[in-house]
């Protein structure tokens, strides 16, 4: 990747020696067969931290972008979409959540939609990558609010570790940890033995857990999504999978929300609630919107109560693919 972007650091388009046209790209491979491509105006930024690759990509369809790993993370246009749904839904089905703990997130996004809630007094964030964390603080002007905000405390900790070592609960503890790539930092975190003798300890009395479970589509979803899904299942006694369709990853994506309490706000409670404690308008998630989003199809229902494999450290799920800015030639 960095190798790449260092051959060609800017600008969308250039001229070969035979007059073609040659165009920046970024290029992810989401299965052998399949890849998804679209063109840049320029690779804003480039680097490696101890843990990750990283990179900002000025993208032509969806504004600026992260990439992670080679997989992107997150991108202007309609990131919304992903946080929106990651944070609303738990928040709303709890009476009142005051405290959260957030695995990674160091994008800030998370946090923002979180200090939108105004019953919410603290929120950890715990992310193992400082240089990810300063990045974003430095890139992303849209959440430079919520870094600043005195109800934000922000850990530089392994997310496992952080949270055995507090003794004080929290009303939602949230995944916004990247995806299980092979190799990568993240994988242990969906694992039942973590869900069971990590999380759920930490949650108090009527406490909720949400976690991103990657790709939900028709086809996609049996990566991680449906293993994620029966692994909470294992470990709480209600479990909601939901998705949404977000642009820029090329696909539905998933979460899947899980508590001993049960998840019985309507959508006109879920509306109300959201008008009485979220501070300005959502452009993605309402009641409505929510009860369509954990509607899942068909195929994916039954896929879902069929799903028997637990995820485990030695049965471990990934990802398929990675990532790279390329160029191509046109004519």
């Amino acid at each position: 990747m960095g190798e790449v972007a260092a051959a060609f650091p800017g600008g969308s388009e250039m001229r070969n020696g035979n007059g073609q046209r040659k165009s920046c790209w970024y290029e992810e491979e989401i299965d052998t067969d399949l890849r998804w491509c679209f063109a840049l105006n320029s690779i804003l930024h480039t680097g490696a931290s101890q843990y990750q690759d990283i990179q900002l990509l000025d993208t032509k369809p969806f504004g600026k972008a992260l990439v992670i790993d080679g997989k992107l993370q997150s991108a202007e246009i309609d990131e919304f979409i992903y946080h929106e749904c990651l944070v609303h839904p738990p928040l709303l089905h709890h009476p009142n959540p005051k405290s959260v703990f957030i695995m990674g997130g160091g994008e800030g996004s998370t946090a923002r939609e979180l200090l939108r809630h105004n019953t919410i007094n603290k929120v950890v964030m715990c992310d193992i990558d400082q240089e990810v964390v300063d990045f974003c603080k430095s890139y992303l002007v849209v959440n430079r609010e919520a870094f600043s905000d005195p109800r934000l405390h922000l850990v530089i900790n392994d997310a496992r570790a952080e949270l055995e070592s507090r003794e004080e609960g929290y009303d939602v503890i949230i995944g916004d940890l990247a995806d299980p790539i092979e190799g990568g930092p993240c994988y242990q975190l969906y694992t039942q033995s973590f869900y069971q003798t990590t999380v759920r300890p930490k949650l108090n009395q009527g406490g909720i857990f949400v976690t991103q479970a990657g790709p939900a589509g028709i086809f996609s979803h049996t990566e991680v999504f449906s293993c994620i899904y029966n692994t909470l299942k294992q470990v709480f006694k209600y479990v909601v999978p939901y998705s949404a369709h977000i642009p820029s990853y090329a696909d539905t994506w998933g979460w899947v929300m899980a508590s001993d309490s049960p998840f019985e706000a309507s959508v006109d409670e879920l509306d109300r609630r959201m008008k009485q404690t979220v501070k300005g308008e959502n452009r993605y998630l309402d009641g409505n919107t929510f009860s369509s989003a954990s509607t899942l199809s068909k195929a994916v229902r039954i896929s879902l109560e069929n799903e028997t494999h637990v995820y485990t450290e030695g049965s471990a799920r990934f990802i398929y693919g990675y990532g790279t800015a390329c160029t191509h030639n046109q004519a």
